[in-house]
């Protein structure tokens, strides 16, 4: 089953996608909410039927003692609709200092700060959704569901 993971900002949404047997997580893009109406949910429909998606997972932005904030509730009433409009399942997963792991992983090899500005957003849909991964798989290791 193939998840498709998203950080929701203001401005874009950072895209990844797992790999078929839910292993990995690999950033695939950005889309951009500057767009027309319509637009955002396009580009989502698409992505799930090129990657076969089956389960959505969105960050959920907590402040640290957490609690939803403005940005919170933005991402849970988007998390809500776009389940609705693709017909498909929502999760939602704590993503708190997921840029910030983004932003180290990028330093860490050595990214220029120009180009880790173009992707930062995939990489830290691509932590948020490894993340998610990583936690899922441990449970059906367990035994857990």
């Amino acid at each position: 089953m193939r998840i498709l993971g998203l950080d929701v900002g203001e401005k874009t949404i950072g895209v990844a996608v797992s790999d078929p047997l839910g292993w990995t997580a690999q950033g695939v893009g950005v889309i951009r909410r500057d767009r027309p109406e319509g637009h955002v949910t396009a580009e989502l429909k698409k992505l799930v039927q090129d990657y076969q998606v089956e389960l959505i997972v969105v960050g959920l932005p907590r402040n640290m003692n957490g609690t939803l904030g403005r940005q919170g509730q933005m991402v849970l009433d988007f998390a809500h609709q776009i389940g609705a409009e693709l017909g498909l399942p929502v999760e939602t997963w704590d993503e708190r200092l997921s840029t910030a792991s983004a932003e180290r992983i990028l330093l860490a090899a050595d990214v220029s700060r120009a180009k880790r500005k173009k992707i930062i957003d995939k990489m830290a849909a691509a932590v948020i959704l490894q993340n998610y991964l990583d936690s899922r798989n441990k449970k059906l290791q367990n035994g857990e569901n």
